[in-house]
């Protein structure tokens, strides 16, 4: 036990108190974010601010600057998806409901992939990171996560697949950087990720006016 609990956590010895304390809070935050995210609740964004906000500045320590930019975008889409989540009609009623993608969310899909890739590339090049094979598979969440978070700002049901797709990708990654708190959150993630997909599936069933025959 002592054995496991080393490979996992005797990383953090080298670690500051003030970093474990924020990832820590960071951790905490952002499976509070995607439990109000599962329950389609608009909490999902104050705080998902809060854990984005604290890994912005642990992940430019970490020299993860594709998972920097993913937090620094996560936080432009958390009050982006707030603001809209937020309209409501003259009843009170949300006016963004939940729906499925459509051929044009798909193209945008790949522009906003390409893009991403893009423009991670460019930062690792320009920091002299990209002799690291992990800054490969980092630059590749990083286009998952971007469209993952723009469909969950449009209430989109497919947000939960490609998250879905980054955190699986992300937990060995951050165990194998030794950030281990971190790699355990996405575990969460995974796992309520699953349950949120079926949960918005079920909302957009029920919500979806039976065809008349």
């Amino acid at each position: 036990m002592t054995d496991f609990f080393d490979l996992l956590f005797s990383q953090y010895q080298s670690y500051s108190t003030t970093n474990i304390i924020l990832e820590a809070i960071a951790v905490i935050f952002g499976i509070i974010s995607v439990f109000y995210s599962k329950h389609n609740n608009i909490l999902v964004y104050p705080t998902g601010i809060i854990s984005t906000a604290i890994y912005v500045y642990l992940l430019y320590h970490w020299d993860l600057y594709g998972d920097l930019i993913i937090n620094v975008y996560y936080f432009a889409m958390s009050i982006y998806g707030w603001h809209l989540w937020s309209k409501k009609n003259n009843a009170d009623e949300d006016l963004l409901k939940i729906t499925e993608m459509t051929a044009k969310d798909n193209l945008k899909c790949i522009q906003i992939f390409i893009v991403s890739v893009i423009f991670v590339s460019a930062v690792y090049v320009y920091f002299d990171k990209f002799s690291h094979w992990w800054a490969y598979v980092d630059t590749f969440i990083t286009g998952l996560f971007f469209i993952g978070m723009w469909l969950l700002a449009k209430r989109k049901l497919e947000n939960w697949l490609f998250l879905i797709a980054g955190d699986v990708i992300a937990i060995p990654l951050f165990f194998y950087k030794g950030y281990t708190l971190s790699s355990i959150l996405y575990i969460f993630l995974t796992i309520v990720a699953i349950f949120g997909y079926i949960s918005w599936r079920k909302k957009l069933q029920n919500n979806t006016p039976a065809l008349l025959t």
